[in-house]
């Protein structure tokens, strides 16, 4: 995936969930401790759409949820996360 379309796809990303319903805005208030005020100033940050993707690979569901949600295939949160900054660590499975 190039850094390019790793890109959209966190742009995806925040804006699926700045759109998702509250237990899944809960979870990641309470997993980053993140504010929703957080949230509407960090938004277009291109830091905080990786912050995104990695809440999303976190959880199984979630991931499911946002690639059907977005028409994407359920590794390209991984890739896209992989291909942005501080993306390309080892995998240890």
């Amino acid at each position: 995936m190039t850094p390019e379309y790793a890109e959209i796809v966190a742009i995806k990303a925040v804006g699926w969930l700045a759109g998702a319903d509250e237990r899944i805005l809960n979870r990641f208030f309470a997993i980053t401790g993140a504010t929703s005020d957080d949230f509407q100033r960090v938004a277009k940050d291109n830091e905080f759409g990786s912050t995104v993707l990695e809440f999303i690979l976190g959880h199984e569901k979630t991931v499911i949820e946002f690639c059907e949600y977005s028409d994407l295939p359920l590794d390209a949160p991984l890739l896209a996360r992989q291909a942005l900054p501080g993306g390309n660590l080892p995998h240890w499975t």
